[in-house]
């Protein structure tokens, strides 16, 4: 006789606690991969009763337990239940026997152990897991490719490699519309061509001039034929000068490798690279544009396919003001033929900040006009002391501005007019002022999916208003805009799609570099966000300002008046849990990005003062950080 053993109650109300998941094991009670998976499961149970329940569904023979599962694993949302049959069967959800539509598909046996394992891996919870709507898709198929990616950075390149790699069938649709001055670029996207690398890069460019012409000649260096007892090494002058036109014709050509090794790359990965707009007829068909020949004569052609992956990213958003249209933006920066001269650089989020501090530093006369705050969303204390050390730096910032025309004059330079009626004359004008989604030219309503007014898509876990339809990278709603986020959430998609993963993308706890002349980096809440969420008697932070032992030498840096900075921002009641960290100092990204694994993992601040600090380092202050805000000690600039 056939029997079932359900250990608690398939048929009570959901748990009024929203963290408790309640875990169905479905097996043979013969497998011994379903009694593996039902002892972890049930001692993840005894372990942590608050969030892990187990619920068995036991049968003496293998065809019962297919029975059992037969008709409700097709009710779950993820198609990968659907061709489940070995044992166990194991989900998520308050009642899969009676309401299994409400469930979420973990997997198997080893899909247990993976997740349990990932649990004990450190102090933060499992990987999220994606609850995805079924879309229809079935392989074979009738349709042209298994995924159409709209979108050639990086990551549509990412998801569009990792799938073909699980066995789709991928075409990549990429084509640069020129910007607003005509700039153009090729295959790689926003980062590679007119974002992160060249503006790493000049910044780099930026760093070098300083390290040469003030560090330099304290640390003895100077020009050849100096006087050999020293006494010429600190000059007055500088001892180098800056090219533009040398860097710019460097960094394009660095650019250019990258745009070709893409294109192997995806050769290499057996996806199919089409130079052309794309253009949504359904959820299932694109009419593709391509401009052929010299003369660029459009051509046009259909094609079919199972899933669409929407990765356009975004585009400058223009100025709105008279005469917007002589301003330059970061599409046109990185390539511009002539060197800018003096500068009006408008906006104050990190693509102005970043711009606005290597121009400066390369020796142009650079404005920054700031309409509210600096860095809006990052913390402020931070965000006053880059500005403040911008300043110190040479960098003019004028506060409350924007601008209300900008006239061409005869010889060609800018006038800008400010909003407090104040102008100078500019020879160039770069708008930073934010990006505006990619998405107008997509035909969205013929395939029916929903954009909100500036163009980006509200999704759960990637998947648009239309089950077939994703979309990951700057087009999403709310979510940070850096490529590694869309490089990361691409590459989870596609192995949701196309493999038998369920982790979701974690947007959480991301650690961000922003290369501004006093280089920030950070992870998790600012101070403020902090606050807010856990009040201020809840929070305590650590911090202390420092002076890097490369710096120490360099009386024009001006330490004593603007040193370096880190904090770390803890959960008083969560045994001081880190909530962030925030570090201004030189290589911020490369500091940030391990402590950033910590955050990720739950560290706290114990954890940190147990780590012995590498000696001398920058990154070892956050080793050494005792005194806090809370308790009104005065902080000395500390060095080695």
């Amino acid at each position: 006789m056939a029997f079932r053993v359900t250990m608690g109650m398939a048929d009570v109300a959901p748990p009024i606690n929203p963290d408790l998941k309640i875990v169905h094991v479905a097996g043979d009670s013969k497998c011994p991969f379903f009694r593996k998976a039902r002892d972890v499961v049930n001692a993840l149970s005894i372990l942590f009763p608050a969030k892990y329940k187990l619920i068995v569904h036991e049968f003496p023979t293998r065809d019962e337990f297919r029975a059992f599962i037969a008709d409700r694993k097709v009710q779950l949302a993820d198609a990968r239940a659907h061709r489940h049959t070995s044992s166990p069967f194991v989900c998520f959800g308050a009642d899969f026997e009676n309401d299994p539509a409400t469930c979420t598909y973990l997997g198997g046996g080893d899909d247990v152990v993976a997740f349990a394992q990932k649990l004990f891996s450190g102090g933060a919870d499992a990987a999220p897991l994606a609850t995805m709507a079924g879309d229809g898709f079935a392989t074979p198929n009738e349709y042209d490719y298994d995924l159409v990616v709209i979108g050639g950075g990086s990551g549509g390149l990412a998801a569009s490699k990792e799938a073909a790699k699980l066995g789709a069938r991928v075409a990549v649709l990429d084509y640069v519309k020129p910007s607003t001055q005509g700039t153009r670029w090729g295959l790689g996207g926003t980062c590679v061509n007119v974002g992160c690398i060249p503006k790493k890069l000049m910044h780099q460019a930026s760093i070098l001039g300083e390290l040469i012409n003030h560090d330099a000649p304290h640390f003895g260096w100077g020009p050849a034929g100096a006087a050999a007892d020293g006494s010429s090494t600190v000059a007055s002058a500088p001892l180098v000068q800056h090219s533009w036109d040398v860097m710019v014709g460097e960094v394009q050509r660095y650019i250019k490798s990258l745009n070709f090794k893409y294109r192997v790359a995806l050769r290499d990965a057996n996806v199919k690279y089409i130079n052309g707009l794309g253009e949504l007829l359904s959820d299932h068909e694109i009419k593709v544009t391509e401009f052929k020949g010299k003369d660029k004569t459009p051509k046009e052609k259909t094609i079919t396919t199972a899933r669409v992956l929407i990765a356009t990213g975004g585009r400058p958003t223009p100025l709105a003001c008279p005469g917007g249209e002589h301003a330059i933006t970061s599409d046109d920066l990185f390539s511009l033929p002539n060197a800018p001269g003096k500068t009006c650089v408008i906006g104050a989020g990190y693509v102005s900040l970043e711009c606005g501090g290597f121009l400066t530093a390369l020796g142009f006369d650079t404005t920054i006009l700031v309409r509210s705050i600096l860095l809006r969303g990052f913390d402020r204390e931070c965000c006053d002391k880059i500005g403040a050390y911008m300043q110190k730096q040479g960098t003019k910032i004028v506060m409350g501005v924007t601008p209300s025309s900008i006239e061409k004059m005869p010889d060609g330079k800018l006038r800008v007019t400010y909003s407090d009626g104040n102008s100078d004359v500019f020879d160039t004008v770069l708008a930073a002022v934010g990006r505006t989604a990619d998405t107008a030219g997509l035909n969205l309503a013929a395939a029916g999916v929903v954009a909100s007014k500036n163009g980006k898509f509200e999704t759960e876990f990637e998947q648009t208003n239309v089950p077939n339809v994703y979309a990951i990278g700057d087009v999403l709603l709310g979510k940070p805009e850096l490529t590694p986020i869309a490089i990361q959430a691409g590459i989870l998609l596609a192995r949701r799609l196309f493999g038998s993963s369920s982790e979701a993308m974690d947007y959480k706890n991301v650690a961000t570099a922003v290369f501004t002349p006093l280089e920030y980096g950070a992870v998790g809440l600012s101070e403020e966000e902090a606050i807010a969420k856990y009040g201020e008697a809840g929070v305590e932070v650590y911090h202390a300002p420092f002076v890097p032992l490369e710096w120490s030498l360099t009386p024009e840096r001006e330490t004593d008046a603007f040193p370096c900075f880190c904090k770390i921002i803890c959960n008083k009641g969560e045994s001081e849990k880190v909530l962030g960290m925030h570090y201004l100092g030189p290589n911020a990204g490369e500091v940030i990005q391990g402590y950033g694994a910590a955050v990720k993992r739950g560290v706290t601040y114990q954890d940190i003062m147990d780590t012995v600090g590498i000696h001398p380092t920058t990154a070892e202050v956050f080793t050494t950080l005792t005194v806090t805000k809370s308790s009104g000690q005065a902080v000395d600039v500390a060095g080695c």
